[in-house]
């Protein structure tokens, strides 16, 4: 540092340092006010935070510059924008003022993997508690120092003022004051002094992402572009198929190579080399003299006969039991009407736009790697159980990540990078390619629902049974008033890696069960919007369903159903937050095609924090999620992917995208929820509600095939997995 002037900001010190702890982040930053709320939020809820003194969380600089450190991470989400908007509304300055670290293990508090919309929920409150507090630690201060009481002061634009006498004192000035660690250790975070909904002043507002300029430009560092001094290039052997086990191989041919580096570790097989280029050659080179081991595996064609013949022990007669209310046989015996349908959805890829990068680099016996993934934390205890060495040694840093969908939580890349860096002695560079991204990155679990319910003769809903196979729970309960009801969720083993995916296995049960509502309307021949409201004491559901329809004109457009152009409507919660869906399709019956041309979504996710971001979240969220109901889907035989890239796996284009119609609906009086998932959940049902309502037929799969559509109305049949699709 040149002078006390001089603060390091937040780039300088995640990639010009390889490993540092707290302590020397703390003597980087100088004579600045380090204040910081640690603790731990493992994506679990606890039931109670420990409070620790403000010193992980906030550095105030000479300068007036804020850094504010967060153990979450942004992977396209938004949440670098939303946490230095929270920051800055709770120490009043602008938000240029506010500097933000995300992801990095050596400086930052671990907040908890980011995913499953917790961000919002979780880590804003305690960014705020923690801002708050350092805000009145340095009124405190402001106090002290001019010997008056601090309830004669306030905080304008990062000035502390004195109301009487017009002295004032900004946080950089106060950052210069002698004797304030004391202070800071006594304090903790503090939600009582939180700035009230009614007093936003920058939350609330619309902003754009604040890195929106440096995508455009191409100044955004992903993990892709990470480069370090004498890097060389890596590249890992795979196997032929999934449960292939390497029997022999001659790692000579790319032993002999200049500058070439190899490693065997087992099963696993990697190069370096000082380019790309080198490396791919290399890797050919050996593969050629591999030998393998392989076993017999099911085809995507049987999957859901294997799901339904792989159940679990634990829950081969019974799942575990999710809902259960009042006495689902009795009921059914007494209905005067009986459905039962089931609905299955197919293993789908995370597609993200930048596949899995990572660059290791060694020093002293200890590592930093640069990664793309949503759990820095653990992919640091992953790496330490991998290379063998404590969590002390490992550093893990998290720049902007193009693309995760819950698809990128764990850190393979990560550790074959550290690996191959500390055979190799230099730093090294692993990015996969896009088809080793289709092929040895999770999916989104495939699965089968069983439903079947019973309806009095006026109309309502009287029993409710349900089985989801495999897929999982997320939005399974039913929110509607149902008097008997019981859901359980089976669990299968699958023939493929499955993981996380955006929403989990939300879109599945609410593509299934609003599908089956709109079978019970039909069956009471009631209109679907009214049969739904019947069922509805929720008045936040209620209040997203009534805005979609009276923007969509529901009546209106349901009066001008023709044979190729329906519409349908579908709803849903998850992760406290209510999402109502209305669309709109036209059907070409000659190639069995579905255009999406306007989707009318409302969503309500409590108090709106960025409502421009909160805008792009909810549109994202529908475009992703008609690529899962109208084309995605992994195509697997013996253990290999056959649709390992974007020229065999359909996702949604530019000419797909509808006419959208967003409503956001505010509710300061609510405390804010997540958005990043539960928006997508309610699509693909209104897509197949729209053609059945235009055609007659009813959607049980997702995706739903162009093909299948031209052969049902050849053929009279519905799609899907139905056991009998008959009342009884």
């Amino acid at each position: 540092m040149s002078g006390p002037e001089k603060d390091i900001g937040p780039r300088d010190i995640s990639s010009s340092i390889v490993m540092i702890n707290r302590r020397q982040f703390t003597k980087l930053l100088g004579a600045g006010i380090l204040m910081t709320v640690g603790g731990t939020d493992t994506g679990q809820a606890s039931k109670a935070q420990a409070v620790t003194p403000l010193s992980d969380r906030l550095h105030v600089g000479v300068n007036g510059i804020i850094t504010v450190m967060t153990g979450k991470v942004d992977i396209g989400q938004g949440s670098r924008t939303e946490l230095t908007l929270v920051a800055a509304e709770e120490l009043k300055v602008d938000i240029g003022s506010i500097r933000l670290i995300m992801g990095d293990t050596a400086l930052c508090p671990d907040d908890g993997s980011t995913g499953s919309s917790l961000t919002t929920p979780r880590t804003v409150p305690r960014v705020r508690a923690a801002c708050a507090a350092a805000r009145q630690v340095l009124v405190k201060l402001a106090a002290k120092h001019w010997g008056c009481d601090a309830g004669l002061l306030k905080v304008r634009n990062g000035t502390v003022i004195h109301t009487d006498d017009d002295q004032s004192i900004s946080y950089g000035e106060l950052a210069r004051i002698g004797g304030v660690d004391d202070a800071m250790a006594r304090a903790g975070e503090d939600n009582n002094a939180v700035t009230p909904v009614a007093e936003w002043t920058v939350m609330g507002r619309p902003v754009r992402r604040l890195t929106s300029e440096d995508i455009v430009t191409g100044a955004q560092v992903f993990p892709s572009d990470i480069r370090r001094p004498g890097m060389h290039y890596g590249k890992v052997l795979n196997p032929p198929a999934y449960g292939a086990k390497l029997k022999a191989i001659d790692l000579q041919p790319a032993e002999e190579t200049e500058g070439v580096t190899v490693l065997r570790d087992g099963d696993f097989v990697g190069v370096t080399a000082p380019t790309s280029h080198l490396a791919e050659l290399a890797v050919r080179q050996i593969a050629k003299t591999a030998e393998w081991d392989t076993v017999a595996q099911p085809s995507s064609d049987e999957l859901f006969t294997y799901i339904r013949e792989h159940v679990s022990n634990k829950h081969a007669k019974q799942g575990k039991v999710v809902q259960k209310k009042g006495t689902l046989q009795a009921a059914l015996d007494r209905a005067a009407q009986v459905l039962r349908e089931s609905y299955s959805l197919a293993h789908i890829q995370h597609a993200p736009m930048e596949p899995r990068a990572a660059v290791a680099q060694w020093s002293d016996g200890n590592v930093t790697v640069w990664t793309g993934t949503s759990s820095p934390f653990p992919v640091r205890s992953a790496l330490s159980k991998e290379l063998g060495i404590p969590t002390e040694r490992i550093r893990v840093i998290v720049p902007d990540t193009g693309g995760h969908f819950c698809g990128k939580h764990t850190g393979e890349a990560a550790i074959q990078a550290a690996k191959l860096a500390r055979a190799a002695g230099k730093p090294v560079h692993i990015r996969w390619t896009r088809e080793e991204e289709f092929t040895w990155a999770y999916f989104r679990k495939a699965g089968i629902i069983d439903v079947r319910a019973g309806i009095d003769t006026s109309g309502r809903i009287t029993a409710w049974d349900w089985t989801t196979w495999h897929s999982g729970n997320s939005a399974i309960a039913v929110p509607y008033e149902i008097p008997n009801i019981f859901v359980q969720s089976k669990t299968c083993s699958a023939p493929v890696r499955e993981g996380s995916y955006r929403a989990v296995a939300a879109p599945a049960n609410v593509f299934a069960r609003e599908s089956f509502m709109d079978d019970l309307a039909h069956a009471a021949k009631a209109d679907p919007l009214e049969f739904r409201l019947r069922h509805i004491s929720n008045d936040r559901l209620r209040a997203v369903v009534d805005a979609a329809a009276q923007r969509f004109s529901w009546n209106k457009a349901r009066r001008n159903v023709t044979d190729t152009r329906g519409v349908g409507i579908a709803c849903g919660t998850e992760k406290g937050s209510y999402v109502a869906t209305c669309a709109q399709v036209e059907v070409d019956r000659e190639c069995g095609e579905i255009r999406v041309v306007r989707v009318c979504e409302a969503f309500e996710c409590g108090a709106i924090i960025n409502p421009a971001n909160l805008k792009i979240q909810v549109e994202g969220c529908i475009v992703m999620g008609m690529g899962g109901a109208l084309w995605e889907e992994i195509r697997f035989d013996d253990g290999r992917i056959l649709n390992a890239g974007f020229g065999h796996y359909r996702v949604p284009r530019f000419s797909d995208v509808p006419e959208l119609d967003v409503i956001l609906i505010d509710r300061p009086d609510v405390s804010s929820a997540g958005a990043g998932e539960t928006p997508m959940i309610t699509i693909a049902p209104a897509i197949a509600n729209a053609v059945f309502a235009a055609t007659g037929l009813r959607i049980r799969s997702m995706p739903i095939k162009g093909e299948y559509l031209k052969k049902s109305w050849t053929d009279k049949e519905t799609l899907g997995p139905s056991q009998s699709g008959e009342m009884q």
